[in-house]
């Protein structure tokens, strides 16, 4: 390692994310063309839950995972390790689509997937670091409190009865949050670690008889089979929990679009800091921002805390090992010791970064076409702990034509459409969030109300 400006080591960059404490050994890749009852593309946590679920209903099932690096290279094993009942859709629109009583359910169906990973965890001996601490989101200017008391409002209009608000004295006992002025919080979110989750999940269906081939990148999709460089699998099902990546594979370029998140962890932080801070609850913590953070107190007492940085690259491009500009980690840095002044001088251990799949409206969707076989999961915007399960849990019932509950929630066979074109696509999101930094900057005025220039971009992305 080099040495900062600060005089202190520079942080690991890369590497794929902080969570992998070594790097693992692929598994074997595809050894030449195979037949399956059920071929996997993603060795993610939809394409995991998805064999996991199938798995247990029908044990006959052969099911045939493929994945391009191992299991939990893409945001599964990259993310801030929320596993949250936030809703990864508008609730409104979807309403307007699908009707009211369809999107309550959706709710419901979310704040239960969070029990339901946790209970899956502790029965499968993953210990992922598990907390169900509920997620704190602070406001700290008038505008961002204006914003936090309607979603709360909102919160309660879907059913969420236990999202309150928080005066900054009641905000304080859970994380002394600096210069907060309202706060909110809800029991329906747990902390966890997510390369855990994500590479137990994989030991666990592989111990059920799922095969898993990993370096196997899959190059085309198509009724019954599944191509890769090492071979074809074929199935009558052939389901893709591709995510982040969709956009590389043919036909599918404005599918969902490829949004790129980053996160730094600190060094863990001694007791005395923590004594300070709070934070006994291991609650997740977000902010009302418009370029918004997201932070957990991690099982071994550091602080991972993430932001969007360079939220999109021209093509629909990702990355491969996650680096991350020294700008998005001086942000992120300066984020964390504004919010958490405690921490100042604490150094940054590691940063990274990664993609999240976001569909045009802003709304997951799930899928299964019987006419070819193929079906889908994702668009997740960032929320993809939880709705993975669920949408898992959907497809095992599509896939085994079982007409229930689950299958009956909106985002069920929902289109979201396709996003522009180039260069068009990568105008809008950059100015998109250009626009949200400078009405952040615009509310630290101290004005009560959003910024118009968020309203703006918030209509022209079709943001909820």
């Amino acid at each position: 390692m080099t040495a900062t400006t600060a005089g202190r080591p520079a942080p690991v960059n890369g590497r794929v994310a902080h969570w992998f404490a070594e790097l693992p050994t692929p598994r074997p890749a595809l050894p030449g063309d195979r037949d399956a009852d059920v071929c996997v593309v993603g060795a993610g946590l939809t394409g995991l839950w998805t064999a996991y679920y199938l798995k247990h209903a029908d044990p006959g099932l052969r099911i045939t995972v493929l994945e391009a690096e191992f299991a939990g290279f893409g945001a599964s094993g990259r993310n801030g390790g929320w596993a949250s009942g936030l809703i990864p859709g508008a609730r409104d629109r979807m309403a307007g689509a699908y009707g009211r009583p369809a999107v309550l359910d959706w709710q419901r169906a979310m704040n239960e997937a969070v029990d339901e990973v946790i209970g899956v965890a502790a029965r499968e001996g993953i210990d992922a670091g598990i907390v169900k601490g509920g997620t704190l989101r602070v406001a700290r200017t008038p505008a961002q409190a204006t914003r936090l008391r309607h979603k709360v409002e909102q919160d309660h209009e879907w059913g969420v009865a236990d999202s309150v608000l928080l005066t900054p004295a009641e905000s304080a006992t859970r994380i002394r949050v600096d210069g907060v002025t309202t706060a909110a919080f809800t029991p329906h979110c747990a902390r966890l670690q997510p390369a855990a989750l994500v590479r137990g999940l994989a030991d666990t269906v592989e111990r059920l008889g799922v095969t898993i081939h990993e370096k196997s990148p899959v190059t085309a999709i198509e009724p019954g089979r599944a191509v890769t460089a090492h071979g074809t699998v074929r199935a009558p099902v052939v389901l893709r929990a591709t995510e982040g990546f969709t956009a590389s594979l043919k036909g599918l370029r404005r599918t969902w679009l490829p949004m790129n998140s980053s996160m730094i962890v600190t060094e863990p932080l001694p007791a005395r800091t923590w004594r300070e801070i709070g934070w006994e609850g291991r609650e997740t913590l977000g902010d009302t921002a418009h370029g918004h953070m997201y932070a957990q107190r991690t099982a071994d007492d550091r602080i991972a805390i993430g932001g969007r940085g360079v939220p999109y690259r021209f093509g629909s491009r990702t990355d491969h090992e996650g680096r991350v500009g020294e700008r998005t980690i001086g942000q992120l840095t300066r984020t964390l010791e504004r919010m958490l002044p405690q921490t100042a001088g604490a150094r940054v251990h590691h940063a990274w970064c990664g993609v999240l799949a976001v569909p045009r409206d802003w709304s997951a969707t799930v899928g299964l076409d019987r006419a070819t076989g193929l079906g889908w999961a994702g668009g997740y915007v960032g929320h993809g702990v939880t709705s993975t399960n669920l949408a898992a849990r959907t497809l095992t019932d599509l896939v085994l034509e079982r007409d229930t509950r689950l299958t009956r929630l909106p985002w069920t066979g929902h289109a979201p459409g396709a996003w522009e074109p180039e260069p068009f696509r990568w105008l809008g999101v950059r100015g998109l969030y250009a626009a949200y930094r400078l009405a952040d900057r615009h509310e630290a005025g101290g004005r009560v109300r959003t910024s118009p220039i968020a309203t703006i971009a918030d209509l022209i992305a079709r943001r909820p």
